[in-house]
């Protein structure tokens, strides 16, 4: 009897000590949660500068680890104990902890992986130039100047970035281009046919940071060649942003040149 007790007793104490850490984890967690959705439109609402913004993606990623190992005891004590509302709030807690974490992580990751750069172009040589939306970027921390260097880093870390050959005159390119550059999403700013030239702007969702983008279409044998720029307003590292836009960019175009 004293040991049916005892037992009873340290499983009881298991499943308050299972509930605790679930609950603490999965609160933490959805906090964590919350913070890091409010670091960006905070920013764009002007609650508090770019660094703080950041500061607290980067500590809500920092303590949602926290609370993944908190949940993940939680969830070991309640399955050990049969505490079954505590094993729901523990796994509760440990997606939501892995979803605050995770795509910080990710980026972080990235960004060691990748050239630290922000300005991309399929021409390394010879960028398209932009021009209308420079009144636009007269506060940007990140000048439209394209330097050796940046092509240097973009050749190590982007090396399939390349201009696209359309088997269409360029205006024709450049009507095409136009439609891909709506079709993403992007706010047109200018289009300038006598130049071939389109420029536009993109914006983050969280944050929402304005990266520019210009595109050129030339004359080449066989048809156009079409050039795209990318270029962030701040930041010194886009995360591979820019070339994954550029990327998109051409195969939305590809797919709107083969369906014409």
């Amino acid at each position: 009897m004293t040991t049916d007790s005892t037992f009873d007793a340290g499983r009881r104490t298991g499943r308050r000590l299972a509930a605790v850490l679930a609950w603490a984890g999965l609160g933490l967690a959805a906090a964590c949660g919350v913070a890091a959705l409010l670091a960006g439109p905070g920013y764009r609402l002007g609650w508090w500068a770019l660094g703080p913004g950041i500061q607290i993606v980067r500590w809500s990623a920092t303590v949602a680890l926290a609370a993944l190992v908190v949940t993940m005891v939680a969830a070991i004590a309640a399955r050990a104990t049969g505490a079954r509302p505590a094993w729901a709030a523990a796994l509760t807690g440990l997606v939501l902890s892995l979803a605050v974490a995770g795509p910080p992580l990710w980026l972080w990751w990235q960004a060691d992986r990748l050239p630290r750069i922000h300005d991309v172009s399929t021409d390394t040589d010879d960028p398209p130039r932009f021009v209308a939306v420079l009144p636009l970027r007269k506060d940007a921390r990140n000048s439209t100047d394209y330097s050796a260097a940046t092509a240097a880093q973009q050749k190590r870390g982007y090396p399939d970035l390349a201009p696209l050959q359309l088997d269409v005159p360029p205006a024709k390119a450049l009507l095409l281009a136009e439609r891909a550059a709506r079709a993403m999403g992007w706010d047109v700013i200018a289009v300038a046919p006598a130049d071939l030239r389109i420029e536009a702007t993109d914006t983050t969702l969280l944050f929402g940071f304005k990266d520019d983008v210009v595109i050129r279409v030339t004359a080449s044998a066989g048809g156009s060649r079409v050039d795209v720029r990318s270029l962030a307003r701040v930041g010194g590292s886009d995360f591979g942003v820019n070339a994954k836009r550029i990327r998109s960019f051409l195969r939305r175009l590809s797919a709107i040149h083969a369906g014409s």
